[in-house]
């Protein structure tokens, strides 16, 4: 039992006194006695970490903290994930009333109900329905946070469920053939190098199944690498687009003969000395050639016509100057869906399929298109919608009309109005080498005066971008605590062009730390700010930022927070899983090569840890095959050497960030109390 405070149960004894010398007020002292004892308890009831977390070094939760943030916890929006391929249905990953995970719903139709068809403890959020009647619905689960998906077919009448991979692989649905119920799957191979596994060859395996047979499947060819997608299957299903993915600046496209299971690289052409981005996003309905997504004509990503009878790029979308994200196409081939990436907030466009000239716009719901796909029979592009005022919500347009349809609507906790809340303002400082950099401002209400104080908030990737869009939980920060936000686009962030990309390479790794060092310059001149009072967290690549800033820029933050992120990039390479390393070795260099191990030794956060003075908090999913969780635990250990003030925070079901609801509930408190005794002190 919780004790009274000595104030409080002076009060109470008075009271009962009082009522002995009149009877008539015993009751009453009672009740004044009970309502002490509660409010005593209240003040001191703590809000318990659940059983998969391992928590160090964290003060206890008041549970009337957890009660002021709650509400900011239950925002609920909606992603698309499929339409039904012959009914006008869809169906869209969501989180229901008191879930802890993201499920797939099935939606019959322009704000009908939303149906569970998957209810498991780790999240579901790719699916696919059979694409000639939709009878079953396939999709990937995986298991912990470990990203080890495998594939099940869920069927709809029955509700039967089967696994059809095997579970020592990671599967991937790659997408179907046109004339059949035949799925491609991707696999590759698990080491799981945190536990001593690791391959020093790695391949990856493209395999044909009937999901309603799986015992009649074929493997088409085995790749070489990791970095491989399926990008379209042509229209007689004769041939596979495949996108060979080398690095954030270096892809290649090639196709596969289904029958021969021969490979023929197209783009860029066997033997040349092109390194560009070229990235397969379907074939022409009359399979006369791909399209894709490359850079070769200059900064950005365009949309382009790869003809196979004369062997040439035909650029489409020339006159949009930003990158083009994704590209999607009609079953009929008369029109193509078009995103483009302008400054952080994603546009829709419509371009016809054969002639290849831009349409009219179509009137769509405010806010940053978040994805875009055609129905097989029926005049509707669904598309998500994302905006500072609100959750993910799904709906359609007429292509030929142009009038949308909401189909879905986001639950909004009541007693808070997302129309009020602040939107994002685009900022930009110069850097070091007098390059500009910029960056999202999330200012807080102007009902908080004077200075704010700062959160700077990273994007993980690198190969990464802020974007426009909901804060979720963060709205809480700005609405309540009066935090200025800020996330910056380094150098190295996706978005920018090529050459942008490409500034933090190899031994220009540190460049973009000194890019949070101009911006903690800026933020010195900005009179709403105040500089003594900054903060900085990132996940991933951005906790590795948050690290490096705490090291070469101690004297000028509050504290840091760093979740997933990497403290040493040679254990981190050496340790990640196999079919990754090649990949991020492009990025991060090869700690194989003595002048990189070195280089790599020297910049990594665990090598300087001695400079973390401020507050750390560290944040780790003990599945997380990207960066395992050893990377946490030696910063963590380091930093405690040299008596820094240190939370760590590890969940045991978790992987790369925390998915289940519960976790990351108590992340997000003891993240508001880590700033309340550093950053708002």
């Amino acid at each position: 039992m919780k004790s009274i405070p000595p104030i409080l149960l002076a009060a109470s004894l008075a009271a009962l006194l009082a009522a002995c010398a009149n009877p008539q007020a015993e009751e009453q002292a009672k009740a004044q006695a009970a309502a002490a004892a509660a409010s005593a308890a209240a003040a001191t009831a703590v809000y318990p970490p659940n059983a998969n977390l391992v928590v160090q070094g964290i003060p206890p939760i008041p549970q009337s903290l957890a009660s002021q943030i709650s509400k900011y916890t239950e925002f609920r929006g909606h992603a698309f994930v499929d339409w039904h391929p012959t009914k006008r249905e869809m169906l869209v990953a969501h989180r229901k009333a008191g879930g802890n995970t993201a499920q797939i719903f099935r939606v019959a139709g322009p704000g009908a109900e939303p149906e569970p068809l998957t209810d498991f403890a780790d999240p579901v959020t790719q699916a696919s329905y059979e694409p000639r009647e939709g009878k079953y619905v396939v999709f990937e689960r995986s298991s912990g946070g470990n990203e080890a998906a495998q594939v099940f077919r869920l069927d709809l009448d029955t509700r039967q469920l089967a696994l059809l991979t095997e579970p020592s692989e990671k599967h991937s649905i790659e997408g179907w053939f046109h004339r059949s119920s035949q799925l491609l799957i991707s696999s590759v191979p698990l080491d799981r190098t945190a536990q001593g596994g690791t391959r020093a060859a790695v391949t990856q395996n493209l395999t044909l199944m009937d999901p309603a047979k799986p015992t009649s499947k074929r493997r088409l060819v085995e790749l070489e690498g990791a970095g491989w997608g399926v990008g379209g299957v042509s229209w007689d299903d004769k041939q596979v687009a495949l996108t060979r993915y080398i690095s954030a600046n270096e892809s290649q496209v090639w196709l596969l003969n289904v029958a021969s299971g021969k490979l023929t690289q197209v783009l860029p052409a066997h033997g040349s000395k092109d390194r560009g981005t070229y990235l397969a996003v379907g074939f022409k309905r009359d399979n006369t050639g791909v399209f894709v997504l490359s850079d070769h004509e200059g900064e950005f990503n365009q949309l382009a016509f790869y003809r196979f009878a004369n062997k040439r790029l035909t650029t489409i979308t020339q006159n949009i100057p930003w990158d083009v994200d994704g590209a999607e196409l009609a079953e009929d081939g008369s029109l193509i869906a078009v995103r483009s990436n302008v400054d952080g907030v994603d546009e829709l466009r419509l371009f016809d399929g054969k002639s290849f000239k831009e349409l009219p716009r179509p009137k769509l719901a405010a806010g940053s298109v978040t994805a875009a796909h055609f129905h097989q029979k029926h005049p509707d592009l669904a598309y998500s919608v994302t905006s500072a005022k609100g959750p993910n919500q799904v709906w359609s347009v007429d292509p030929k009309t142009g009038e949308s349809v909401q189909w879905t609507q986001a639950y909004v906790p009541p007693g808070l109005d997302p129309s009020t809340f602040q939107e994002q303002q685009i900022v930009r400082w110069p850097s070091f080498d007098g390059r500009t950099i910029s960056g999202l401002l999330k200012m807080p209400p102007a009902r908080f005066n004077g200075p704010r104080p700062v959160v700077i908030n990273i994007h993980g990737g690198p190969e990464g971008q802020a974007k426009a869009g909901f804060g979720g939980r963060q709205e809480y920060l700005t609405n309540e605590l009066g935090v200025a936000i800020i996330y910056p686009n380094v150098r190295g962030s996706t978005g920018y062009g090529k050459t942008f990309l490409a500034l933090d390479n190899g031994m220009k790794r540190e460049d973009s730390v000194k890019d949070i060092g101009a911006l903690l310059d800026w933020i010195a001149k900005q009179p709403q700010l105040d500089a003594s009072r900054v903060m900085v967290t990132g996940g991933s690549y951005g906790g590795y930022m948050s690290l490096a800033v705490s090291t070469h820029y101690a004297d000028r933050i509050a504290g840091s927070i760093d979740i997933v992120g990497i403290s040493n990039f040679v254990t981190f390479l050496q340790n990640t899983e196999s079919y990754r390393r090649d990949l991020r070795r492009v990025e991060y260099g090869d700690e194989r090569d003595p002048a990189m191990r070195e280089f790599l030794q020297k910049i990594s956060p665990l090598t300087n840890a001695s400079r973390i003075t401020k507050p750390l908090f560290v944040v780790q999913g003990k599945n997380d095959p990207r960066v395992p969780f050893t990377e946490a635990e030696q910063i963590v250990a380091k930093a405690r050497e040299n008596k820094t003030p240190v939370w760590y925070l590890r969940a045991e079901n978790e992987g790369h960030g925390f998915a289940r609801k519960e976790n990351a509930d108590y992340e997000f408190y003891a993240t508001v109390m880590f700033m309340q005794q550093t950053l708002l002190k």
